[in-house]
Order: structure tokens, then sequence, then C-alpha cells
């Protein structure tokens, strides 16, 4: 067997490796092991059907476009074993997307799949942060800088979502733990290389926490179907969450010597943002290329 087709072996084989207990370290599907069970589990008395789809949409969108942000590094990243990691740090985030819009689907009774949920709506209709949805246009140091922000935020929601009342949302989050600690770690540690590297990674670094800074303000914004379902013990706050995050950014960031960006939040409009269905034009961008085959190709299969 020759040297080439040992890397590729390798890599292939880090796809399917397990660690402790016969978790997968890579997602493939949603990792869930009975999803049917779960997806149509009832809804927890006293919750709303609506507000408890929008809240695994919410949930699940947010994974969906990072996914697909992360997935364009494929045959662009630096080195060939960061293509892999980002790779698989996208299958990640695209297996908690599948289970989340799934149930959605299911909770909201239009006869929805997780596929029509995905490829088949508008952008208005969409409900991720607008983090999610940024482009990197290839920019390696906002894509770390985007996954350092976006893990360390998610890994603390998630951690406080294991004992949600809902069972799909609890069994996400306990998957999901796993996963986040490893996206933040990678995130950090390229974070500290970048930082603390060369003038010109700093630099680099340091540009694209400048420009991601201005969205960080929304992922700690309560939307009135979260506050109502906190009350129910289905979600949680996102603002409990900001005293975490930040501790967990300044401490990456001192290490990394790079400056905690002063930049004031975006803003919303009318009070309205990306949970309510209100995007930057990049959105537009990344749900044409992305619903482009299933929405010329309608009911397709092979």
């Amino acid at each position: 067997m020759n040297a080439s087709h040992d890397t590729e072996q390798n890599a292939y084989q880090s796809l399917s490796e397990t660690t402790e207990h016969d978790d997968p370290r890579w997602a493939f599907g949603t990792g869930v092991e009975d999803v049917a069970a779960e997806i149509t589990s009832p809804v927890p008395d006293g919750v709303d059907p609506a507000d408890l789809a929008a809240y695994c949409l919410m949930l699940g969108d947010d994974a969906l476009l990072c996914s697909h942000r992360l997935s364009e590094w494929v045959s662009n990243a630096p080195e060939l074993e960061e293509e892999v990691a980002l790779a698989n740090t996208a299958l990640d985030l695209l297996g908690q997307a599948r289970v989340l819009l799934a149930r959605a689907g299911h909770v909201e009774g239009r006869d929805r799949d997780e596929d029509a949920l995905a490829y088949l709506r508008t952008d208005a209709e969409f409900r991720n942060v607008a983090l999610a949805e940024l482009s990197d246009d290839l920019d390696f140091a906002r894509a770390i800088a985007r996954l350092l922000i976006f893990s360390s935020w998610r890994l603390a929601l998630l951690h406080r979502l294991l004992g949600s009342a809902d069972p799909v949302i609890a069994a996400v989050a306990g998957k999901g733990v796993k996963e986040l600690t490893y996206h933040r770690d990678y995130a950090a540690r390229w974070t500290l290389r970048l930082g603390d590297g060369t003038d010109e990674s700093h630099a680099r670094m340091q540009a694209a926490l400048d420009a991601l800074w201005p969205y960080v303000g929304e992922l700690f914004r309560t939307s009135d179907e979260e506050r109502r379902l906190v009350e129910a013990g289905v979600a949680v706050d996102p603002a409990d969450t900001r005293e975490e995050v930040d501790a967990v950014l300044d401490q990456v960031l001192e290490k990394a010597t790079l400056t905690r960006p002063d930049r004031p939040f975006i803003g919303t409009i009318g009070g309205r943002s990306g949970r309510q269905g209100v995007h930057t034009e990049h959105l537009g961008h990344a749900l044409a290329e992305m619903q482009s085959l299933a929405r010329q190709h309608p009911g397709a299969t092979w």
C-alpha cells in the first residue's frame, strides 16, 4: 500500500472513528438511536405546539446554515487535515439540524418533513441568527472566528437544554454537547495559532473578529417564543448564557494576544432580527446554492 493510499484511507477511517462508549465521533445521520420514536414524542403538557415548532426551527436553522457555510471549505481549506475536520464539524451540525427540523415538521402538523423545511422555505421563513448565515468569503480566519463564537454560544445553550421537557431537544443536547465541545476546542486552538502567530495571521484573525462582532449581540436576544417556552421548561433564555460565553471568549482572546472588539450590535429592524425572519443579504445567496437542486427537481429520487 503506497503513502498516498495510506493518507486517503486514514482520512476516510477518521470519519467513522469511535470513542469510548461507542459514541460516533463524527455524525452520520442524526446520532439519535430511535429517531422516529423521538420525533413523534408527544408535545409536553402545557406547551403550545406552534411555539415548540418555532423553537426547533430556530435551533435547527442555526445548525443548518452554519453547517452549509462550513461545507463550503471542502476542497478550499488550507490543509487536507483541516478540510476533513471542517467537513466533519459541518456533518455534526447537519445531524443536529435534521432531528430538529424533523421535530418542527411533526409538531407543526403541516405535512412538511426535514427536506421540505430545509429546501422549500423562503429566506423570510428561516429563523436562524445572522452569525450562522454570513459568508466567510473563503477567509479562513473568519471561518475560525465564527466557529469559535458560534460553538461557545451553542455549547452554553445545549448544556442548559440537557434537562429540556421536550425529549427531542434534550436528546439533541445530549449528543450535541460532546460535538460542540470538540468544535469549540478546535476553533480555540486555531485562534491561538493565528492570533499568536505571525504579524499577518494576527492581523487577519483580529480583522475577522472585528467583522463578526456586530452580530454577537443577537445571540443573546430572547424571542417571545423562547420566553414562553422557558416557563414551560422546554427552552432556555439565551440571555442567561452571556456571562459564560463572554468568559470563554475573553480567555481565548487573551491567550491568543487578540483584542476583544469594541463594536456595537448591528441592531434590529423594528425590533425584528433573524428569529423573526429578518436576515442579511447573505442568506439569500446561501439558499440559492443550498436549495437549487431540490427546487429544480422537486421530489426527485435516485
